[in-house]
């Protein structure tokens, strides 16, 4: 069964955490980069999602992030990344090349955070890696569900 609790209190300012990687990256890669991220945005806001491309929903170091910062972990396919085209920082045409959207981190976080979120933190970069935080705006309630892994988050109108 689907539960929706509401985890925001309205006064804490919501992130998602978009990421991006290689096939094979270590965890602490991931995991130092979205570190750095998460200190770029600042202190009076709470991680509360961390998103990707459907193709990563399986990969080590995006799930070993999830469980270090004990947030839930959300994937979206190309074509609804691709959607958040317009709102990009920095849209790649190589990137589209690889994974049929002009980018992943950025557009994970943007596609998680709702319509009215803003990038707080563009896509930065590692070896093997990159992050971008959103800022939400609006409610963002938790599902959990028995045959999820992880619980999703979704994002409700306010």
């Amino acid at each position: 069964m689907t539960q929706a609790v509401q985890v925001n209190d309205g006064a804490t300012r919501l992130l998602v955490l978009g990421l991006g990687c290689e096939r094979g990256t270590a965890a602490a890669e991931v995991i130092g980069l979205a570190e750095e991220a998460l200190h770029a945005a600042g202190q009076d806001r709470r991680l509360v999602l961390i998103a990707s491309l459907d193709t990563r929903a399986g990969e080590p170091a995006m799930l070993a992030a999830a469980r270090h910062f004990d947030v839930p972990f959300r994937t979206f396919d190309a074509t609804r990344l691709e959607a958040e085209t317009p709102r990009l920082a920095n849209p790649s045409d190589i990137v589209f090349r690889h994974t049929g959207c002009h980018g992943v981190a950025e557009a994970a976080a943007l596609a998680a955070a709702g319509a009215g979120a803003r990038l707080v933190v563009p896509k930065v970069r590692s070896v093997h890696a990159t992050a971008a935080i959103a800022e939400s705006f609006q409610p963002i309630a938790k599902v959990s569900s028995g045959n999820e892994s992880a619980a999703s988050i979704g994002v409700r109108a306010g």
